[in-house]
């Protein structure tokens, strides 16, 4: 139950401080309305560092599925946890994106456009294409768990690492964002997605669900190959 707390409280910041800063440059009359990419990416970057600092402790703060999956495909992480493990990463994701909603309650109904709501949910394509999309996500998670790994076989930043970290996911979002917004990450995808599906926003449209399995298997599979890579690379 410790690990399945940790991982909520982990995925809850995360989607609560990343759908937070979509929010805050989408929603109208929002005081970061406008504000860009740049702010967004920094914005889920923090959110990853500082909820690894704040969980860290207590279960590695996987915070995302595909780590937790591609971690036991090596042998990295005992696959009897894994069950555990996502169940508290999609209920926390779930939760802060609820709490986000919640954090911009009157800007809602003076946003007419539903899917600049959806898009502080979920991720979608600029173009859509199912191979293009797919494999743009595969890659951002490839070289997440790449990353990952081998910041942890660092001994030199241990105390930095959760910021070392965070800023490795801007660069993620920075290089490889632009095609599907980098969901590299299913909890942080569906839990908000079924947030915005739950949820009373006005004027909310589709949840599109014909892309939402994309940035769910797409993560898992480049998240395993990420791992397996390192490991082939350096043992």
């Amino acid at each position: 139950m410790e690990f399945f707390i940790s991982e909520l409280v982990g995925t809850l910041i995360l989607t609560l401080f990343g759908c937070g800063v979509c929010a805050n440059v989408l929603l109208e009359k929002s005081k970061g309305q406008n504000s860009g990419w740049i702010v967004i990416t920094f914005g889920w970057g923090f959110a990853v560092a500082f909820a690894v600092y704040v969980t860290g402790k207590f279960s590695g703060a996987h915070i995302n599925p595909a780590v937790t999956i591609g971690l036991a495909s090596v042998g990295a992480f005992p696959w009897e946890k894994v069950p555990e493990y996502i169940a508290g990463q999609m209920v926390g994701g779930c939760l802060g994106a609820m709490i986000c909603y919640f954090t911009y309650l009157n800007h809602w109904k003076e946003t007419k456009d539903a899917g600049l709501k959806l898009a502080i949910f979920s991720t979608g394509p600029a173009i859509p294409n199912v191979f293009a999309n797919f494999l743009c996500e595969f890659i951002g998670t490839a070289a997440l768990l790449f990353g990952l790994m081998g910041i942890g076989a660092n001994e030199f930043s241990k105390g930095l690492n959760p910021l070392i970290v965070g800023f490795y996911i801007v660069a993620i979002g920075l290089s490889l964002g632009g095609p599907t917004g980098y969901a590299i990450n299913p909890a942080r995808d569906l839990g908000p997605r079924i947030a915005h599906a739950i949820l009373p926003i006005p004027g909310k449209g589709s949840n599109d669900w014909g892309y939402a399995w994309i940035p769910v298997v797409a993560p898992i599979c480049g998240g395993v190959v990420g791992a397996m890579l390192y490991k082939a690379c350096f043992g």
